[in-house]
């Protein structure tokens, strides 16, 4: 029986499992993936206090290092149901395994939404990316497409705009489901050009991008870009755990910045939450809320 169980071991579940642990608490952490989460997949990383430039695999093995310097314990495995028995929880692995815990942390994160075309797993992080704020600094001066509709994939391309040399704004219809106030400033951009009534259907290049291939008013069409921003929405991954939880119409927990579930002894941190700011700092802030309001309701 451990005193917190940790689900996702991305920097959200990580340094929850830092804090917990430098709290006294004994804690497992549960991964289905790759510990240190999507931030793996990026082969830089230049927006995380304390170093100029790391790679995401770097610095998931950092986090890592560090809760099990601590003294957490570790575990690869895909929880498929939450189960609450005596007091206590119980996590129930695909392999059917479980573990026991006092506490639990949600920390499952929230994966993009993927275009589904071939290659596209293949090149993230050689010139496919799903993060402009993240990433987009390594594109100044580069030809780079947006994808997706949104007022996120707007603001992308608008951010862009300022360093890179052209912006391709690929939508599958005519109009868009942003703000008027972003499309009007986008507009204005003369380095931008919106490519409507189109879909991404091919990544070109061996291996790193070197284009796209859209089909648009039933043309082909070949877009020469160094890089691609696929931002077509998230997806919450917290199935498993609705019966524990409110969820907003978009599938995330509906919890505060006091990462507080509607459940006694449940707590929520990361991606997987409602909020409007989704990074690693926030997600790091977040684990930290999250492992320091389990401590304290352990202690009542």
């Amino acid at each position: 029986m451990y005193d917190i169980l940790i689900i996702g071991g991305g920097p959200a579940g990580l340094t929850a499992a830092t804090y917990a642990c430098r709290a006294g608490k004994s804690v497992l952490v549960l991964e289905k993936a790759a510990f240190g989460g999507q931030i793996t997949w990026s082969p830089r990383v230049e927006n995380f206090p304390g170093f100029v430039s790391i790679s995401g695999n770097e610095l998931g093995d950092k986090l890592l290092e560090q809760a099990m310097e601590q003294g957490a314990e570790v575990e690869l495995e895909e929880i498929t149901a939450l189960q609450q028995a005596d007091g206590a929880w119980r996590a129930v692995c695909e392999s059917g395994a479980f573990y026991e815990g006092r506490a639990v942390i949600l920390a499952t994160g929230a994966k993009p939404r993927m275009l589904g075309i071939r290659r596209e797993e293949e090149l993230v992080g050689s010139g496919v990316g799903y993060c402009a704020v993240c990433d987009g600094a390594f594109y100044k001066g580069k030809a780079v497409a947006v994808n997706g509709g949104g007022n996120s994939a707007l603001q992308d391309a608008l951010l862009l705009s300022e360093s890179c040399s052209k912006v391709y704004l690929i939508h599958r219809r005519d109009s868009f489901r942003s703000e008027q106030k972003l499309v009007e400033a986008l507009q204005a951009r003369e380095n931008v050009e919106f490519v409507l009534n189109a879909a991404v259907t091919e990544l070109l290049g061996a291996e790193e991008l070197s284009g796209v291939t859209v089909e648009q008013n039933g043309q082909r069409r070949e877009i020469p870009v160094e890089g691609l921003f696929v931002a077509i929405g998230h997806q919450p991954d917290l199935e498993a755990f609705a019966p524990w939880l409110k969820r907003d119409k978009a599938g995330y927990a509906d919890a505060g910045e006091d990462c507080l579930s509607p459940t006694e002894g449940l707590f929520v941190a990361g991606d997987c939450r409602k909020k409007s700011v989704r990074q690693l700092t926030t997600a790091a802030a977040d684990g930290a809320v999250a492992a320091l309001a389990a401590c304290r309701w352990l202690d009542r």
